[in-house]
C-alpha cells in the first residue's frame, strides 16, 4: 500500500504564539488533469483544467481558486463584522478580477453591499473588506518550503516482492 499523498502545509501563528495549520492534499486522477482536493480532511473539492490545454473542464483551474477564494474571504469578513455589530445588511456580494498574467499580479476587488447603511458604516465596510485574512497573507508575503520524494509504483513493489 503507497503511503498518503504528500502535502502542502501553511503555517502561520496566531496571537499566544500557538500554531495554526491548514491543510490541503491534492491527488491527481490518473490519465487526467483533473484533482482531487481535500481541505482539513473535511472538505472535498475538484480541480481540471479547460479542454484547450487539455483537461476536461470539469472543475475550476486551480489558478481560479485564488479569485474565488479572495471573494468569499472578503464578503465572509463583511457579513462577520456587520453580524457582530447587529447592522441591517441584506447581503453582500463580492466580483474579484484576478490578472494573473501580470506583474505584480492584479486584483480588483468590486464589492456591493444591500441594506439602510450609513456612510460612516460603509466606510467602515470598506476598512474591514481591506483586512480580510486572505489578503493580509497575500499582502504580507508567502514563503515556500518544498520536498518532493519519489514513491515506488504499485509496479516496482510488485517486482521487489
Amino acid at each position: 500500500m503507497a503511503p498518503p499523498a504528500p502535502a502542502v502545509r501553511l503555517r502561520s501563528t496566531q496571537p499566544g504564539g500557538h500554531a495554526v495549520t491548514l491543510h490541503a492534499t491534492a491527488h491527481s486522477v490518473p490519465g487526467t488533469l483533473r484533482q482531487e482536493v481535500l481541505i482539513d480532511g473535511r472538505h472535498h473539492l475538484v480541480t481540471d483544467e479547460p479542454p484547450s490545454v487539455g483537461g476536461d473542464g470539469s472543475g475550476p483551474a486551480p489558478h481560479e481558486l485564488f479569485p474565488a477564494a479572495l471573494a468569499a474571504c472578503v464578503s465572509t469578513t463583511l457579513v462577520m463584522y456587520a453580524r457582530t455589530k447587529q447592522w441591517p445588511s441584506a447581503g453582500v456580494e463580492v466580483d474579484v478580477e484576478y490578472d494573473h498574467r501580470s506583474t505584480p499580479r492584479r486584483f480588483e476587488i468590486d464589492i456591493r453591499v444591500t441594506g439602510d447603511l450609513s456612510a460612516r458604516q460603509v466606510e467602515m465596510l470598506e476598512k474591514v473588506a481591506a483586512a480580510c485574512p486572505l489578503r493580509r497573507s497575500i499582502e504580507s508575503g508567502i514563503e515556500f518550503f518544498e520536498r518532493i520524494e519519489l514513491w515506488p509504483s504499485a509496479r516496482q513493489e510488485a517486482g521487489a516482492a
